[in-house]
């Protein structure tokens, strides 16, 4: 995932000695696995150190498929209950959390082949569908069906991503009928900025 995905990673080897995701990553596997022993101190203070090592905060509850891009990782927050599908890729500054609100199963559930931009919040038990895109500092907070591009705050979709799955792409911009959309949307403008009424 690392050396297809991220144009940074020349050399798998790169991955093992560099990468802060990827060892974050890995780290958290560990920790997973002794959560799941009922080992869970130790799978706590693995978290903690992970945390303060890599500033990635991922619950070793937390179920995370295979094929996982975490690029830069600075910043992610993973919640207790989220679930990630497989061959997900999630930008730094993703936090994938609670409300607040609820308790149980509170966090999110990334469907397989999503791609998740810089700075997205993603709160609750709600669903992002299988390949949707959600952009860069977008605030999600409903359901995002498969195949969409989530954007804003709070989140709207405003269309479908052409590929099956736009986190192998690495594609983060938007498709022109999208910006056409936008365009429309708001009125005519002269170049000084001044609005035409």
């Amino acid at each position: 995932a690392f050396k297809g995905r991220d144009p940074s990673c020349a050399q798998y080897s790169w991955a093992l000695l560099y990468l802060k995701g990827y060892h974050s990553l890995q780290s958290y596997r560990i920790a997973h696995v002794l959560w799941n022993q009922g080992r869970k101190v130790l799978a706590l203070a693995l978290q903690s150190r992970i945390s303060e090592v890599f500033a990635v905060d991922i619950h070793p509850a937390a179920k995370i498929g295979e094929g996982i891009l975490l690029d830069h990782g600075t910043g992610l927050v993973i919640g207790e209950t989220a679930v990630v599908g497989n061959w997900v890729s999630l930008m730094q500054g993703v936090t994938l959390g609670g409300t607040g609100k609820e308790h149980g199963d509170r966090h999110p559930k990334i469907g397989q082949g999503a791609l998740l931009g810089a700075g997205a919040t993603i709160l609750g038990n709600i669903t992002v569908g299988e390949g949707a895109m959600i952009a860069a500092g977008s605030l999600v907070l409903k359901h995002v069906p498969p195949h969409s591009m989530a954007v804003g705050n709070p989140a709207k979709v405003v269309g479908y991503t052409e590929k099956e799955d736009p986190s192998l792409t690495m594609k983060h911009d938007a498709r022109r009928d999208y910006f056409e959309h936008v365009a429309g949307s708001f009125p005519d403008s002269r170049s000084n900025g001044s609005v035409v009424k």
